[in-house]
């Protein structure tokens, strides 16, 4: 799939925002345990332009703010032909393998983890989508 990367400014469209994951993270140190949090977040227009963003901080709101303003700074515009993808594409990153498959009117959106949440706040009706291998959110 060919991404137009055009410089687009989140001031101007109204975002969907989707927490994708929470994972609390814990660092050993000497004065004990360092709890803090980290947030996978996805942001959308819903005719196309979607981002994704990773926030960490001490507290799960803090952590989604960044992970928000995180996102906003990573937002791409994807083609969308009556209501779903124009061809199928396959994307590879570490462990993990994401195919996205376009499909027909009613299909509704079948894909599981951060795929699904990454489809919707694009504004994607309709598509069919599997992940292989790593299952971790931040990866996917």
């Amino acid at each position: 799939m060919q991404f137009i990367k055009k410089i687009i400014k989140p001031n101007e469209i109204s975002l969907t925002e989707k927490v994708v994951a929470v994972n609390r993270v814990t660092k050993v140190v000497e004065g004990g345990r360092n709890i803090s949090f980290s947030v996978v977040m996805v942001v959308g227009d819903g005719k196309g332009i979607v981002g994704h963003g990773l926030g960490k901080a001490k507290e799960v709101t803090s952590a989604i703010a960044k992970g928000i303003e995180n996102a906003k700074k990573n937002l791409i515009k994807v083609p969308i032909l009556r209501g779903t993808l124009p061809h199928q594409a396959i994307g590879k990153f570490g462990g993990a393998t994401v195919l996205i498959k376009p499909a027909a009117p009613g299909t509704g959106i079948i894909a599981g983890g951060g795929a699904r949440a990454v489809l919707e706040c694009a504004g994607i009706n309709n598509a069919l989508s599997k992940l292989r291998g790593s299952s971790n959110p931040i990866i996917v």
